[in-house]
């Protein structure tokens, strides 16, 4: 799975549905050796899939192998599916909540930006008096892409 791919179906979102997310597990890409084996080298399809379901139930690698060796990888990355649907639910519910209340979400950016400033202002003002600018000059208001976000 891929942040960077541009195809969705190639990562899992925190805010994707559980019914998105087990989709997702069913179309992973695996191999065609049916057995559940941790081998990053040979399998790195069936691996990956080893490795999201131990990061997920704090199970090592080797014991989840020996778990699911009566399982084939078809009915393997449905188990999978469900450790992280169960894994995300307590964290997409969160953001659901947050989503809900956008007024909350622009003060805490306020809060931030609030923040930021105070620790940023005075390192600007010293590089200005040691680069001979005034911080509050037009010719950076006017010069610069950054200030237009400032």
């Amino acid at each position: 799975m891929s942040k960077s791919e541009p195809d969705p179906r190639s990562r899992i979102c925190l805010v994707d549905s559980p019914e998105d997310i087990l989709e997702k597990f069913k179309k992973s890409v695996t191999d065609f050796t049916s057995q559940v084996t941790y081998d990053p080298e040979t399998r790195p399809g069936v691996s990956n899939l080893v490795q999201i379901h131990a990061l997920c139930t704090d199970q090592t690698v080797e014991e989840i192998c020996r778990s699911v060796e009566h399982l084939d990888t078809g009915k393997y990355k449905l188990v999978v599916a469900e450790a992280l649907i169960e894994f995300l639910k307590p964290i997409r519910s969160q953001m659901l909540d947050l989503l809900e209340d956008p007024q909350y979400l622009i003060s805490v950016l306020q809060l931030g930006s609030e923040k930021a400033t105070a620790l940023a202002q005075p390192v600007w003002d010293s590089v200005c008096y040691k680069v001979g600018i005034s911080p509050n000059s037009n010719w950076f208001r006017e010069s610069s892409p950054i200030s237009a976000k400032i």
